[in-house]
């Protein structure tokens, strides 16, 4: 099996990411009304593609930590149809989430399905590097507690002071295009790195170096805004109206929260949710302004959410070993 055959999954694999996941950044300024939805998501575009490019360009730690995840052995065909594995389980997934408009992160899908084909290839977990599911770990414990704990903690400190509604929209913005940027230097860069990943199992290279360029940043990145530009209205539906009522307010402080809990894990190098920090971070703001989140809604995402990673590692188990 060839580079290019896989290599085109990933990049297919990016589009569905920015489809499915990168509506979370913008879905508070769409459902405050700060910006329509067309424009929300060409700002996305823009700023998920110019996150991919400059985080993987100047401080790629989460690819980093992606690419060292979980070994494949030093056979090219078998690791790369073990990765077309990964890739297929994630699409699988995702697209299920996309067609009941619930928020799910390929995020996780990706470690779990990275881990499932891994175990697939070894008989067991001894190819999984722990240290980087250490990483994992911490970064889904901060995009949870520290999530939710930003967002309401910035909307404690909003409502004590008056802004004009017209700066309220102004920070909006800002903050939709911080959260866009971040999404696209958590996502692109796992995806950069699975993409960097197949081409080092192509050649062979047991031990492999990690090494970033811009060109296959800049391709990567262009996938996932690609597949951000088609939009993902259910999505947002879910998170906002099903989830809880925000106030503009609200609205910034949840932005505010996730990017500033996204940036952190950005730097240190933690692969985490987009979809989970911008969830909690919502709860935690609507909470704080008195507009409690539906608990059918935060059951249906938390369903999913506990669901992704047995679901996703049993997915590209079954497909490595069928495919093998």
């Amino acid at each position: 099996m060839s580079f290019w055959s896989v290599g085109i999954l990933v990049l297919a694999v990016m589009v569905v990411n920015g489809w499915t996941d990168a509506p979370n950044a913008i879905a508070t300024v769409v459902s405050t009304g700060a910006l329509p939805f067309r424009r929300a998501v060409l700002l996305a575009a823009v700023c998920d593609f110019a996150g991919a490019v400059v985080m993987c360009l100047i401080c790629p730690t989460v690819a980093e930590t992606v690419f060292s995840l979980a070994d494949f052995g030093e056979d090219p065909a078998v690791a790369l149809t073990a990765l077309r594995a990964v890739l297929l389980s994630i699409v699988l997934w995702s697209v299920l989430a996309w067609r009941f408009g619930i928020p799910t992160s390929e995020s996780h899908a990706l470690i779990a399905g990275l881990t499932g084909a891994s175990a697939a290839l070894h008989g067991g977990l001894q190819g999984v590097n722990a240290a980087a599911w250490g990483k994992v770990l911490s970064g889904l414990v901060l995009s949870t507690l520290f999530g939710a704990l930003l967002g309401r903690w910035c909307q404690r400190r909003l409502e004590r002071v008056w802004l004009a509604p017209k700066l309220v929209r102004r920070g909006q913005l800002a903050g939709a295009a911080a959260t866009a940027f971040l999404h696209g230097a958590q996502d692109g860069q796992k995806f950069i790195a699975l993409f960097l990943l197949c081409g080092a199992l192509s050649r062979g290279e047991s031990g492999r170096v990690f090494s970033v360029s811009l060109p296959v940043c800049a391709l990567c990145a262009l996938c996932m805004a690609a597949g951000t530009a088609v939009g993902g209205r259910r999505i947002i539906d879910t998170v906002t109206r099903d989830l809880t009522g925000l106030t503009p307010k609200a609205g910034l402080a949840a932005d505010l929260g996730s990017a500033l809990c996204l940036l952190a894990a950005s730097v240190f190098g933690l692969p985490v949710s987009t979809t989970h920090t911008k969830i909690s971070a919502i709860w935690g703001a609507g909470t704080a302004a008195g507009r409690p989140a539906s608990l059918g809604g935060m059951g249906e995402i938390a369903l999913t959410w506990a669901a992704t990673f047995p679901a996703c590692f049993a997915l590209a188990w079954g497909l490595a070993r069928l495919m093998m």
